[in-house]
């Protein structure tokens, strides 16, 4: 590990150095030096990132343009350069390696207030406004088809009529929830083929827990976690926040009765987020925010439905019906919001500027 540190710009010597956070992707750790300066020191996943290259080349643009734009240091990450000036470090395995500053005085949350959820909200209008002229198209997708929901069904059919675990007439309800939602799933890409919804940087994980609050005031620092920096679709990134961040269950509550849609909270996200991105939206965009959070809790329920019938192969379980227990909570959500679809309009369209 000193090693690798010693290839950074430090502003002191390596003193202290620890595994950090819960994610499950990347290697990450929190370092000390000798001035007391804190980092956070991360190795890149490259097996679930295969061009870690067009990925930080991602990062090093974005954040470069967000810190053109911000009022404060701590609002957006800042890379430490290796000693011979670049952005990353590749090691003699060629292992993927870099260097983040500490952002002072911030915490990560993984349960919300409903203040706290409108604040995750402003981070990521602002996250959209301050990237609004940024030329979408240059960068890279760093996961192909990441949000290509008719793909995702493609993948479910060839996962039906594969059936590797004989799982098909287990889940014949879940199967027919899904496939009566197949002409709607293109919904949004078709719009963006027809120049409706324009190419936007979008973060495409926006949960809470992406978003540093500073401690004392509780209020949104920065965007984190910008592996899936990519070109995509605003409404994407709003529903996302909404499919995790609004509903009143777990992602993998078994009781189907206490997964509902909280309006309050998608009303109070939606504030947030619409307040952040002042004008840079289109009205094309603010009319489509609620298929966008239909659309995000659809996919992934294709995907969790998808990855039970091919034996759970992509995510992680904790049990035989894990995968399944996830699509039967994403697929209540779904007919939550569509029970609720003229209602949740009415809320989003409150905040329009």
């Amino acid at each position: 590990m000193l090693t690798i540190l010693s290839q950074f710009k430090l502003d002191g010597k390596p003193i202290f150095h620890q595994r950090y956070g819960n994610g499950h992707i990347n290697s990450s750790y929190l370092v000390v030096d000798s001035t007391a300066r804190e980092y956070i020191l991360q190795k890149i996943n490259c097996s679930v990132f295969r061009d870690p290259d067009s990925l930080m080349n991602n990062i090093v643009a974005v954040t470069k343009h967000l810190r053109s734009r911000a009022a404060h240091e701590r609002e957006v990450l800042q890379l430490i350069p290796t000693v011979d000036g670049k952005d990353w470090f590749v090691d003699e395995e060629n292992e993927y390696w870099r260097l983040y500053a500490f952002v002072a005085d911030s915490i990560c949350l993984d349960m919300a207030t409903p203040n706290d959820f409108r604040e995750s909200g402003f981070a990521f209008g602002m996250f959209q406004r301050h990237l609004s002229d940024f030329p979408a198209h240059t960068l890279v997708e760093t996961i192909a088809g990441f949000h290509d929901t008719p793909k995702r069904y493609d993948a479910l059919k060839k996962a039906i009529e594969a059936d590797v675990c004989e799982r098909v007439q287990l889940v014949q309800k879940e199967i027919e929830f899904a496939l009566a939602r197949h002409e709607y799933a293109s919904t949004l890409t078709d719009l963006q083929k027809q120049g409706e919804l324009p190419l936007r940087v979008t973060h495409n994980d926006t949960k809470l827990n992406n978003i540093l609050f500073d401690r004392s005031t509780r209020k949104a620092l920065c965007v984190v976690d910008l592996d899936t920096v990519m070109p995509g679709l605003s409404v994407n990134d709003f529903g996302d926040s909404i499919r995790f961040g609004a509903s009143t269950a777990v992602e993998d509550e078994q009781d189907l009765e206490k997964v509902t849609l909280s309006l309050p909270l998608l009303e109070t996200y939606a504030e947030g987020f619409l307040s952040a991105c002042g004008n840079s939206l289109t009205e094309c965009e603010i009319l489509h925010l609620r298929d966008g959070a239909k659309m995000m809790t659809l996919e992934c329920g294709v995907r969790f439905l998808t990855d039970y019938l091919s034996g759970d192969t992509y995510f992680h379980i904790k049990r035989e019906t894990h995968n399944l227990d996830r699509c039967r909570t994403q697929f209540k959500l779904v007919a939550e919001m569509e029970k609720n679809w003229e209602e949740m309009q009415r809320l989003i369209m409150k905040f329009k500027n």
